[in-house]
């Protein structure tokens, strides 16, 4: 275990580990001291567009969406839509070296999280091209299992603690040949060489639940590309919402790590002075073209000799963002000439500078490789590499996320609001139907109705915002190779099925008794089945629709309309539906899980028959009858009702398996 006695906002010593691990885990941290693989990067002409669809007056976008379309385009494209081309980046050229940081700067929308993930590898499509060298070879799986990307937002489970989050990923993302002990060993160490060892044991948190601070939940999330220690480490904004004292202290631990021979490439929005003289070179960016690449304390100079500089003494930061923007304050430049400073700083750089860049850039012969389209082919082959896993790579992935599945989501399946909700619906069935009469089928029948309502609505509701939730971790960690779409999908599934099946079995346990349902133990047991059953595909519905629409506010009011459509054709309310909308009781998870709970109360109903002298064959005035002639008996065997559920149950969750494999980063 670490030591106590580092703090939070210490210098940080320690170690790191390194990609060649030893038997004897007392023997990891001391691999940490450096990077036994440094990698120098190169980029030259580095540009990215992409094709966005503009609908006209009278196009369907939004709906398209929600039902799957719209996600990709294709050439057949409707005659409201029309295309049109958006450039990212514009020939961006640079490079940074082992022991060094490189710093973007830029304002929001200038291409700085585009150009990170294009340096990553992590870019799809056919609208990347330039060169991105790494050891003046072209960016290949060996490299990118070497690559660290800390996105700009802090994708983490709320509800583990630093050192469970840490242990779970190091389980996840160390070679099969450590050990578990030995893994554990390395997160340890991490935690130590990031200066979290006193919040180990205090949990992320988010925006409902208190957890560890901002700087601390940013480390974290470096700890989390830094357990596979990786010789180039790529930041987005990581001081984005710190304090200048927390954001020094961050980027005190990116010099450190760079010190130890990383190669370290962030892109920065706004830092302090101090901040700034910590970086050894500065790539500018302003709408996707370049202002500056160089040192950054050679920035200043530069701007100056090509006729700007501040009209006072200011933070060289500021000063160049607000060169980016075109809103400084600058010697000798009138207000009219002002809307001109961004064309003439492009200007300046691809005549003075870039000339310059490319050349430093190109002093390795790479006659061998040519210019080519970077469409993110090479990082689309590792992973398919990666998902071609054995059984028993796979079942261990599978086994460690449904370990952090059930640490997680307990919180949430158990939350205080959750329980109440459950039991105070079963006390107020229990109530209303207290002690209810075998023979007072009316009443009856609508308690068993309202159990179908409440159990189809409810877990349906809450899975529906499963996936879009955990989009944006699923895809981190994807991206990252850390598992494959199956062995997290089953996870899920399989360890949603016990946090979904207590809250309905005390619901059950407590209404059913109150209630005075048929009073035998098997009757209850059958009931508690059809229940559970019940609520399993009505989940299955919820993570199906989750996953097609990905939108977490759409999808809930699909699921919505969807159950109110299955409960209004469920058979309680209206019998005689009409012709065109009769279909949609057989596709109903709510009319065949109430046909099943009233077979178990009233069988073929010849015993109630019997007893409310009822014809069975005849029309009766008796209200009672009526409902035991339209609701009870044989309009569908018990068989065919279970055969469908369990189709349901299946099919549901295969078709949210299938949604998912269409999502792309």
């Amino acid at each position: 275990m670490p030591t106590e006695s580092t703090t939070h906002g210490d210098s940080l010593d320690g170690s790191d580990q390194a990609s060649d691990f030893p038997r004897d885990p007392r023997d990891l941290p001391s691999l940490m001291l450096s990077s036994s693989y440094p990698i120098t990067l190169r980029f030259v002409d580095v540009c990215y567009w992409f094709k966005i669809e503009k609908t006209q007056k009278g196009g369907s976008s939004n709906i398209r969406r929600i039902f799957g379309h719209g996600a990709n385009h294709d050439s057949n494209q409707t005659p409201m839509a029309t295309i049109k081309e958006r450039t990212i980046l514009n020939g961006i050229t640079g490079m940074v070296s082992p022991g060094e940081i490189l710093a973007i700067l830029g304002p929001s929308g200038s291409g700085k999280s585009t150009l990170l993930n294009a340096l990553a590898g992590r870019l799809q499509g056919h609208g990347l091209t330039g060169t991105i060298l790494a050891n003046n070879k072209k960016l290949c799986k060996h490299t990118l299992k070497r690559t660290g990307f800390v996105t700009q937002d802090d994708v983490l489970y709320p509800h583990l603690t630093v050192r469970e989050t840490l242990i779970f990923c190091s389980l996840l993302r160390l070679p099969k040949s450590l050990s578990k002990k030995e893994k554990t060993t390395v997160a340890e160490s991490v935690i130590s060489e990031l200066g979290l060892t006193k919040c180990e044991n205090t949990i992320i948190g988010n925006s409902f639940v208190r957890g560890v601070s901002g700087g601390e939940r940013k480390r974290v999330s470096i700890a989390h590309e830094m357990l596979i220690n990786p010789s180039l480490l790529i930041l987005d904004e990581p001081t984005s919402g710190l304090d200048s004292t927390a954001a020094h202290r961050l980027i005190m631990t990116l010099v450190s790590l760079a010190q130890k021979g990383k190669t370290i490439i962030t892109s920065i929005h706004q830092p302090s002075s101090r901040v700034y003289q910590m970086f050894n070179s500065v790539l500018v960016l302003s709408e996707g073209r370049c202002l500056y690449f160089g040192k950054g304390s050679e920035s200043m100079a530069y701007f100056e000799s090509v006729g700007f500089s501040p009209s006072f003494p200011m933070n060289p930061a500021d000063f160049l963002l607000d060169l980016a923007n075109g809103v400084c304050q600058l010697d000798g430049v009138s207000e009219k000439d002002k809307p001109n400073i961004k064309q003439s700083l492009i200007s300046s750089y691809n005549s003075v500078l870039a000339p310059k860049v490319k050349a430093a850039c190109m002093e390795t012969t790479i006659t061998s490789i040519k210019d080519t389209s970077l469409s993110g082919s090479h990082s689309s082959k590792g992973r398919r590499c990666c998902n071609t896993i054995g059984f028993a790579t796979w079942f261990n992935q599978f086994s460690i996320l449904l370990q952090r599945s059930l640490k997680e989501r307990k919180h949430e399946s158990f939350n205080t609001l959750r329980v109440f909700q459950v039991i105070t619906a079963a006390l107020l069935a229990g109530l209303m139907w207290w002690h209810s009469d075998f023979r007072d089928i009316q009443d009856r029948l609508g308690l068993l109705f309202f159990m179908s309502i409440f159990w189809g609505v409810f877990p349906s509701f809450n899975s529906v915002f499963v996936f879009p939730q955990e989009r944006v971790i699923f895809m981190k960690e994807k991206a990252s190779g850390m598992y494959t779409l199956s062995s997290y999908f089953m996870s899920r599934i399989v360890g949603d099925i016990p946090m979904e099946l207590i809250l309905p079995t005390i619901f059950l346990t407590m209404a059913y008794w109150m209630a005075g349902l048929k009073p035998e133990l098997g009757s209850f047991l059958l009931t508690l089945l059809v229940l559970l059953g019940y609520v399993l595909v009505s989940q299955g519905l919820g993570l199906a629709l989750g996953a097609f629409i990905m939108d977490a506010k759409q999808a809930s009011t699909i699921v919505t309309v969807t159950m109110l459509a299955f409960v209004l054709t469920g058979g309680f309310y209206v019998h005689k539906v009409p012709s065109c909308m009769a279909w949609i009781k057989y596709i109903s998870t709510t009319y065949y899980s109430y046909r099943l709970l009233i077979n178990v109360q009233y069988g073929d109903g010849k015993e109630l028959a019997s007893l409310l002298g009822c014809s069975r064959h005849g029309i009766s005035e008796n209200a009672s009858c009526k409902f035991l002639e339209e609701d009870v008996g044989g309009e569908i065997s018990p068989g065919i009702c279970v055969s469908v559920l369990l189709l349901m149950f299946v099919g549901y969750r295969l078709l949210a398996y299938l949604a998912l494999r269409r999502i792309k980063a």
